[in-house]
């Protein structure tokens, strides 16, 4: 498994990591995702583990605490062969009005039991899992610097910020000789191509680490869907959560599933391991995040390291897949001599 330098840290992380979503399955939402139970769970790290996998994403969120609790059990006496990296910001409980956010009452608290919960008295990787715009930066960045100086977090990151909100923190964390944000969990695929815009050419600047979360789409892009099939497979998380996904044309995604399909056909690998062999070669991408809810789909999407993509074939699902971009960016494009695309420094 190839190893990529995580940002501008020293830290060194697979280029494919297994998330826990699955794990637990509390809850309508999470339990279309999976219900992957402690047994499952350890034989799927075994695997993971054989291929060189070994960072393992969760949250607090992904089953209200279950998916950690899970994932606690599954690494038990082997915690010195694992990445850990969890998340915190989103509301924990219903009737606690501090139990979400990213104030230092709230951060405190998740850091904690999220340690309880994964049976671990240190967090490799600690992100917030959204922007919270009602605690001052400063108030978080300062709460997150003191776990690091405590040794309970070892590296910070975030999710889901926009590209302002992004270096807004890191601004202030340079101000304040706080920690600063080594790693950028988000959505990027083929057929959602926005982080490309604004958060790429942060990402290059200031040396942020892009993890990649639903690399295959929200499940459109596993080639159980396409110009033949345009209806989910009967069991499929995308009946009861296709309303909460990113938007997406049913044409457009055909249309790169075309694209996928005769690239398929041309490498005898499947469809999804060609979706997430692409983004291996995106800049800034240190790491695609995998979910399964059996062995056979992690092994799968197992199989989509150690080779690559063609130039050519890569230029053909750039093709399929390119998108109009909004304004300044599309101005921006038309000065290619000032605004460069950007260069892969992986």
């Amino acid at each position: 498994m190839e190893y990529r330098q995580l940002g501008k840290s020293g830290l060194k992380v697979p280029v494919l990591s297994f998330g826990t979503a699955t794990f637990g399955g509390k809850g309508e939402f999470f339990h279309a995702w999976g219900q992957t139970d402690v047994n499952q769970a350890t034989r799927m790290i075994d695997i993971c583990l054989d291929h060189g996998a070994v960072l393992f994403d969760s949250a607090d969120l992904y089953s209200y605490g279950a998916a950690e609790e899970i994932l606690g059990a599954a690494i038990k006496g082997r915690r010195d062969k694992v990445l850990l990296s969890t998340k915190a910001t989103f509301r924990f409980s219903e009737k606690d009005p501090n139990d979400a956010g990213s104030s230092r009452h709230h951060l405190i608290n998740a850091v904690e039991g999220s340690l309880r919960r994964l049976g671990t008295d240190y967090i490799d990787l600690f992100q917030l899992h959204g922007f919270d715009a009602i605690t001052p930066v400063e108030e978080t960045l300062r709460t997150l610097d003191r776990f690091v100086q405590t040794g309970k977090i070892r590296y910070i990151g975030c999710s889901n910020f926009s590209g302002w909100h992004l270096m807004k923190s890191l601004s202030v964390s340079d101000r304040e000789g706080l920690e600063r944000y080594v790693a950028y969990q988000g959505y990027y695929s083929l057929i959602g191509r926005d982080y490309e815009t604004e958060l790429m050419p942060l990402a290059i600047d200031q040396g942020i680490g892009l993890l990649v979360w639903s690399p295959l789409g929200w499940g459109r892009l596993t080639g159980k869907i396409s110009r033949q099939h345009p209806s989910p497979p009967q069991v499929s998380r995308l009946h009861a959560t296709s309303d909460s996904g990113p938007p997406v044309e049913n044409e457009y995604v055909f249309k790169v599933v075309d694209a996928l399909l005769e690239i398929a056909n041309e490498t005898g690998k499947s469809v999804a391991q060609i979706a997430i062999n692409w983004l291996l070669q995106r800049p800034t991408v240190a790491n695609v995040i995998i979910g399964a809810r059996n062995e056979e789909q992690l092994k799968d999407n197992l199989g989509a390291a150690e080779w690559n993509l063609s130039q050519t074939q890569v230029a053909k699902l750039d093709k399929a897949s390119q998108r109009p971009v909004p304004y300044p960016y599309w101005h921006q494009q038309g000065f290619s001599e000032l605004n460069p695309p950007p260069v892969n420094y992986y």
